[in-house]
């Protein structure tokens, strides 16, 4: 390690690095004796198969009544982040 990579402290950024890296390494848990995995899972879902919703049939009122419910909900939320959305 070169003279100008050391800060005035005498701490070394490479080792600062070095020492957070291993903080995270270490509480990772690589044990692979759980009894399943992600792989697994997805496996099961493909055999099972994905059933697919069945919804009611909507009247064209009742459309026109949710859209306007769901409407007038935005319109009058609480939280008002800037969720990038206008009318």
């Amino acid at each position: 390690m070169s003279k100008e990579k050391k800060e005035s402290d005498g701490f070394d950024e490479e080792e600062l690095i070095r020492s957070e890296f291993d903080s995270i390494v270490s509480g990772l848990n690589l044990d692979q004796s759980s009894p399943s995995t992600y792989l697994d899972d997805l496996d099961r879902i493909d055999r099972e198969g994905f059933v697919h919703p069945n919804p009611e049939r909507q009247t064209p009122r009742g459309f026109f009544d949710s859209a306007r419910n769901s409407i007038k909900r935005w319109l009058h939320r609480n939280d008002r982040d800037d969720d990038g959305a206008a009318l």
